[in-house]
């Protein structure tokens, strides 16, 4: 299964005891969850104080960090819009800052959320720096976005994300978009995952339609049974476990 580890996302310090916060720490922990057979990661870096940041030399100081601990690991990161409280421009003006970073430092590719404004202008910026596109869908009406677009064949995946769903119904909902991207014509590649209690049933589900899957302590802070976790690594051998059994 190709396996992507989100090592830290929104979440606050504090929250897992071994979230990984700073460049020394996202470089770590990426080094091992390679070890246990990550085929990628996801980080959202912090500026001085720890908040999540969009700035060009905190983006940077992460990837820099975590290249030159696995250098042939895939690195990407986010563009949510929470992280720019809301401000559509104040996001694309430093995403677009992005482009100056020196190849060691720019990352390999950002995550743009089709249910934000300003996906088509982040996107097209992104790809004009070189940085690979990861459309996020969540739902049918996000899969009907992506088509009108015209970019759904410029993306390095599309991330079937399905959120704020209960877990007993998260397979029935992956199953609704999926079908949408199909029905679309969409024919870039699909990961899925899903966040909390859905995390570990779509996680099977992934391994049963073929597809690539996600975990980390962005999404989820305890293992298939509700068990406690000793970190990403933990959580990453967990998810390769379930494929090898698929």
């Amino acid at each position: 299964m190709w396996l992507k580890a989100c090592l830290n996302g929104g979440r606050a310090p504090g929250e897992h005891p071994a979230l990984p916060l700073t460049p020394d720490e996202l470089a770590a922990d990426a080094r091992a969850v390679a070890g246990q057979g990550a085929s990628a990661v996801h980080a959202h870096p912090r500026d001085a104080a720890g908040r999540e940041s969009l700035d060009a030399a905190d983006i940077g100081a992460a990837v820099a960090a975590i290249r030159a601990a696995v250098p042939m690991l895939p690195t990407g990161v986010s563009t949510g819009l929470w992280i720019t409280g809301g401000d559509v421009h104040a996001r694309l003006r430093a995403v677009r800052r992005w482009a100056s970073l020196p190849d060691a430092e720019r990352p390999d590719f950002a995550s743009c959320n089709l249910s934000e404004p300003g996906f088509q202008e982040l996107a097209l910026t992104l790809l004009d720096a070189g940085i690979g596109v990861e459309a996020g869908v969540w739902s049918p009406a996000d899969a009907d976005a992506l088509a009108a677009s015209g970019l759904a064949g410029r993306v390095v995946r599309v991330l079937v994300e399905i959120i704020d769903v209960p877990a007993a119904e998260a397979v029935t909902e992956a199953g609704r978009v999926l079908d949408r991207l199909d029905a679309l014509g969409v024919v870039a590649g699909r990961l899925l995952h899903g966040e909390g209690p859905a995390t570990w049933p779509l996680l099977e589900e992934a391994t049963r339609r073929g597809l690539p899957g996600r975990v980390g302590l962005e999404d989820v802070l305890c293992g298939p049974s509700g068990e406690p976790v000793t970190g990403n690594a933990e959580l990453v051998r967990l998810a390769l476990g379930l494929s090898s059994r698929g």
